[in-house]
């Protein structure tokens, strides 16, 4: 099991260079905040909607498929799980189903032509209850809800890795830097808070590999964990626990060492600037395709 290949979250995709990669991290930001505020108050199909668009612009982007194939794979799993248990649990109204249908006596009249008694027609196809078998009920209400809790996961997690995956941990802090300047007229430390995200986004990948080496370190034991018990196993954990915080603990002060030679002194006065941020071209289309997106999504993207 390879946890940094496996479970992606907060690495940076270097190469290939797409043409997401060179899009300014503010203008990829406020895509992000897009994606996660288009779903509020928003229909079923809008919701829907944002799950293909997110796929196409992975497959547009001309991201290898070796690194998004496994997880999305994984989160398409989870959601369809999430709208399967979703569509057959309790829709929540607590009342009793039963077909609209006219009483036995009504549901027949006379045929002028022949005098004869006839059936008569169904008044409509609305059927509120969609599936019916032993204890499982999939109504419209529960389905309608499976595909928005579904949709909502997927849109909500993935929106955020792909925008992790094409923006660099220092592009991140320098786009977040430059929006929340404004908050230092307030006295706000902008600076030493976007330090910290910059080396949270760096720890991470660290934490990961760490988790990885103490699984590797038990699996290669050989435990029988049936004569262990309950209690043993426990305490094997709690052990693997606590040599994991030992570990992330020995990391960060290897990091707070090395910035210290490197005479690293405080935020303000040790600026390393990572890259010029400079709206071109391709910033200014995607702006105005975000304004699209959201004049559409306001035309007809609201619930019905």
């Amino acid at each position: 099991m390879d946890l940094l290949r496996s479970l992606p979250l907060g690495l940076y995709l270097e190469q290939p260079i797409t043409w997401m990669h060179q899009l300014d991290p503010r203008v990829k930001l406020g895509w992000l905040i897009g994606f996660l505020l288009a779903p509020v108050l928003a229909s079923t199909l809008w919701r829907l909607g944002l799950v293909v668009l997110l796929i196409l612009l992975t497959v547009l982007a001309t991201i290898p498929m070796r690194v998004w194939k496994q997880q999305m794979g994984w989160l398409l799993v989870l959601c369809f799980l999430v709208m399967l248990f979703s569509a057959i649990a309790p829709d929540g109204l607590n009342i009793t189903y039963q077909p609209r249908l006219p009483d036995a006596e009504l549901a027949w009249q006379l045929d002028p032509s022949t005098g004869e008694a006839a059936e008569l027609p169904p008044a409509t196809e609305y059927n509120y209850i969609l599936f019916q078998q032993g204890p499982i009920t999939v109504t419209r209400r529960s389905l309608n809800l499976g595909l928005r809790l579904s949709s909502l996961l997927f849109t909500l997690i993935y929106s955020t890795n792909l925008y992790l995956l094409t923006t660099a941990p220092e592009e991140i802090t320098a786009g977040l830097e430059s929006l929340m300047r404004p908050l230092r007229w307030f006295r706000i430390p902008v600076t030493e808070l976007n330090l910290t995200l910059t080396l949270s986004l760096r720890f991470i990948p660290l934490v990961l590999e760490e988790v990885q080496n103490l699984i590797r370190s038990v699996q290669t034991r050989a435990i029988d964990w049936r004569k262990l018990g309950l209690k043993g196993s426990a305490q094997v954990w709690l052990t693997v626990a606590e040599r994991l915080l030992e570990n992330l603990l020995m990391r960060a002060e290897q990091i707070a060492s090395a910035m210290q030679v490197r005479g690293f002194t405080s935020p303000d006065k040790h600026r390393v600037y990572w890259s010029q941020l400079r709206l071109r071209r391709g910033d200014w289309v995607a702006l105005a395709v975000l304004i699209a997106f959201w004049g559409v999504r306001f035309a007809v993207g609201g619930e019905a």
